[in-house]
């Protein structure tokens, strides 16, 4: 039987929960057991698929097709476990799904309510799925207080009455401020974000305090006994100098023993966490380092290339180097000087995924900049396809080629998809259709040619990749740009839709319509990234 973990988060957002709760997961992996890890989010969205990156950062695409909250790609990133669909849920979803059985009378004429029917719709979706794992690890989304959270922890109180606390665990984050003109942390947060937790029926096993300092083992005990948990089970959550020496910190603070001791489990297994110990020391003792420039339209908030970066360090973990990002701003990039001053001592340039019109010609004179001037080029789902237009202008000779996403005239190299094959079913779109979950989404497969440079890279010839994308570059263009030296390198099953494409005489050129960072792992860096970083690194010595 399954045993569950809610994390819950108090005082502010942005505190980490998913981090933690993927750390967690990674330390119970290292001491044998199986996990699964789940997100509940409380905006009313029925996913994050419509919303804009500055909104809520990244949107995680799982292999079934999912949109899903950015926190389930750390999750993967730290336990490898692919995530599925049935691992995140949203208040709007729920309330679709209620919405739904109430028209169809599922309810029998009954006043639908919070509680229970809200309330029971969550502890489904909590409950459902879950296999035979030994912890299921839920993370609640926003913080303790939010009129919008109150349903998902009205459930998770419910859920932990039921199992018992033999089968459930409450873990609580929070902020240990400090105060530097009086020189100590501040307790006074944290009790109040616990008294507003019990105030709702959830007493947290285990408190974890993000704080800058230490937590001095009085203020632990002081803690403890304000908050009702035993002073051990005060975990301190320093910041940490990379994300991925968290899971070393929380275990040397005993977190991992804690949440043994809580179940009655004996800690008598040593945890095997050799390999992220590798990982940390090749962090922190590279050999070198690499620049890369990523040209972007949503620049000013990392969190919108939350897995791209990820892909980039774990690139550069294989190379045993030091990744250094340059972000620039692809609106901006639009001008002939911006470029050259910009990409001038670069060592790779990255064009990553987007929607839209805006900031596309920028991407294009990266493309141009990286193609002239022999420096090596990643481009991703949007950056495959200006990749492909810019050769479509500047090799073929036409001048006014373009994406059917954002001009009605001209030459369309890129169009939107109609219809494509999943499986053994066919899908179909308009262009008239809703925007929320209509893209080609989730794992499709391709057949890599011979020869080429991915073929080579991947070892293969059969790969499977994750997709988000609403359209596709035309394959009547293959013929004509393969005359150009550009090689349509992958193409679907069926030899309909390009995949990959990459140029002839270049040290390394590369564009995917895929999104192969959503695969990545710092144990198991993507063949891809490691492969941009290696020519990045041979740049390096160029320059």
């Amino acid at each position: 039987m399954s045993r569950y973990i809610f994390i819950t988060g108090g005082v502010v957002s942005s505190l980490g929960k998913g981090l933690a709760s993927a750390a967690l997961g990674a330390l119970l992996q290292a001491r044998g057991y199986s996990v699964r890890l789940r997100k509940l989010d409380p905006y009313l969205n029925v996913d994050p698929g419509t919303m804009s990156p500055y909104q809520h950062g990244e949107v995680f695409v799982t292999d079934d097709g999912a949109e899903a909250d950015l926190d389930l790609g750390h999750y993967e990133r730290f336990t490898g476990v692919a995530a599925a669909q049935s691992d995140n849920v949203t208040t709007g979803r729920i309330y679709q799904t209620i919405i739904e059985r109430e028209r169809r009378g599922d309810y029998l004429g009954a006043t639908v309510q919070v509680i229970p029917h809200v309330t029971d719709a969550i502890k489904e979706f909590i409950l459902s799925d879950a296999g035979n794992v030994d912890f299921v690890l839920c993370e609640i989304g926003g913080t303790v207080g939010d009129i919008e959270a109150l349903p998902f922890f009205e459930s998770i109180r419910q859920v932990g009455l039921e199992l018992g606390p033999s089968r459930a665990a409450y873990i609580h984050v929070t902020l240990l401020p400090f105060i530097a003109v009086a020189g100590e942390l501040k307790t006074k947060p944290t009790q109040h974000s616990v008294k507003e937790l019990r105030s709702i029926g959830i007493q947290p096993d285990i408190l974890l305090c993000r704080c800058e300092h230490s937590i001095p083992e009085s203020e632990r005990r002081k803690i403890g006994l304000f908050c009702n948990v035993r002073g051990s089970a005060v975990i301190p959550a320093l910041d940490a100098a990379s994300i991925y020496d968290v899971p070393l910190t929380y275990h040397k603070e005993g977190l991992d023993r804690e949440v043994l001791a809580h179940f009655g489990i004996a800690d008598d297994v040593k945890p095997d966490l050799s390999r992220w110990e590798e990982i940390s020391a090749r962090i922190h003792n590279p050999d070198g380092e690499v620049s890369i420039a990523i040209v972007g339209k949503y620049t000013v908030l990392p969190d919108a290339y939350k897995s791209l970066m990820e892909a980039l360090v774990h690139g550069g973990i294989a190379n045993n180097v030091k990744v250094r990002f340059k972000w620039i701003e692809s609106e901006t990039f639009e001008h002939e000087d911006v470029a050259l001053a910009a990409l001038a001592n670069v060592h790779g340039i990255l064009v990553p995924g987007g929607f839209g019109e805006r900031g596309a010609e920028g991407k294009i004179r990266a493309v141009e900049f990286a193609r002239e001037h022999k420096v090596p080029y990643f481009g991703i789902c949007f950056g495959m396809q200006m990749a492909v237009i810019e050769a479509a202008r500047h090799l073929e000779g036409a001048q006014d080629a373009t994406s059917s996403e954002f001009a009605g005239t001209g030459t369309h190299v890129v169009g939107l998809m109609t219809e494509w094959t999943k499986g053994n079913a066919k899908e179909t779109r308009g262009n008239k259709d809703d925007l929320g979950g209509t893209m080609r989404l989730g794992a499709y497969p391709a057949k890599l040619k011979k020869g080429t440079l991915v073929h080579s890279i991947y070892g293969r010839e059969d790969i499977s990749e994750r997709h988000r994308h609403r359209y596709e570059v035309n394959i009547a263009w293959q013929e004509r740009l393969e005359r150009q030296g550009m090689i349509f390198s992958g193409l679907s099953p069926d030899g309909k839709l390009p995949e990959i494409v990459e140029l002839k005489d270049h040290p390394w050129f590369i564009g995917v319509q895929f999104h192969p960072e959503l695969k990545s792992r710092p144990f198991e860096p993507h063949p891809l990234f490691a492969s941009f970083i290696e020519a990045a690194l041979v740049q390096s010595r160029m320059v």
